[in-house]
């Protein structure tokens, strides 16, 4: 009888989040891609359950997928590069690295050739301006982004997440601690977004207040280590093993807090920036409530 009891409430979770998801999935993309997936991690990359997650989206084991190392900073990279290991343990078995610095070779058809056939593009960590220098308005990018349209993934880790964002936070060639530096542009895949990273475990959670206070039409998004969003669509979920920080210039919380956490399991809709915990009933988080910041 208990078991009987149990299996229906998971059925019940289960219908309900596909009814929630079914009616943004038909309307316009606005912020995530219209197909495909991001994975979206917080840097560190201990949790095989988000590298797992990622290989699955690209399709499996046998799924081509390239990996991007160039936030690195090496001059070189090639099919041995150690950041290969964790797809290998998760199963991946068909892997390309891909690297350049100068912006020619990102637009020739033979140096993207890869991307025409990749399921998934990873982007390891490093210095994400790096990534904006080589690839960004190049062949790479057109063809990652026909990645996602074909229904593929396409993830990062620390300055490989704040990349797929809009807003490129950190982005200063002198220094990492300069929010808003001489490099502010993303690739965009998750639009009007700025996306920071190693959050808490570096002390970070107060950073992002500035960049949306100079800019209140982003929605901040801070991710701690091994933690990530899956995004589809308009919509992400949390996975990993820490927070996901929230800073929405129209949202605080009844506390006057000007941003909020979610965890393992969480669910925001990232068109109506709307936070859910799933439960047997469907309830938004009490706490957030639609009110301006007041001006300092």
């Amino acid at each position: 009888m208990r078991s009987r009891t149990r299996v229906g409430a998971s059925v019940f979770v289960a219908v309900w989040i596909v009814g929630w998801l079914a009616p943004v999935g038909v309307a316009a993309q606005e912020v995530g891609p219209a197909r495909g997936a991001l994975v979206v991690v917080g840097g560190a990359m201990q949790d095989p359950a988000i590298v797992e997650r990622f290989v699955q989206l690209a399709g499996g084991a046998e799924a081509p997928i390239v990996v991007i190392p160039t936030a690195g900073g090496g001059e070189t990279y090639d099919q041995f590069y150690p950041g290969l290991r964790a797809f290998r343990a998760a199963g991946a078995a068909d892997l390309t690295v891909l690297h350049t610095t100068d912006r020619e070779v990102a637009d020739d058809p033979a140096f993207s050739a890869p991307l025409r056939r990749a399921r998934g593009v990873w982007f390891p960590g490093g210095r994400q301006w790096r990534l904006a220098d080589a690839y960004l308005g190049t062949r790479v990018q057109e063809e990652i982004a026909g990645v996602l349209e074909r229904g593929g993934v396409v993830g990062g880790s620390s300055a490989g997440a704040t990349i797929l964002g809009s807003y490129l936070v950190r982005g200063d060639t002198a220094t990492n601690t300069i929010m808003m530096g001489d490099h502010e542009e993303g690739f965009g895949f998750l639009r009007d977004t700025a996306i920071d990273q190693h959050l808490l475990r570096r002390n970070r959670q107060f950073d992002l207040i500035e960049v949306i206070e100079a800019h209140p039409h982003l929605l901040g998004i801070g991710i701690d280590e091994d933690t990530a969003i899956v995004v589809e669509g308009d919509e992400f979920e949390v996975m990993g093993q820490s927070y996901v920080v929230i800073y929405d210039h129209e949202r605080l919380l009844d506390s006057g807090g000007r941003f909020y956490f979610l965890g393992e399991g969480d669910r925001y809709d990232l068109r109506r920036r709307q936070a859910y915990r799933v439960q047997r009933v469907p309830r938004p988080f009490d706490r957030v409530v639609e009110r301006t910041w007041p001006a300092r």
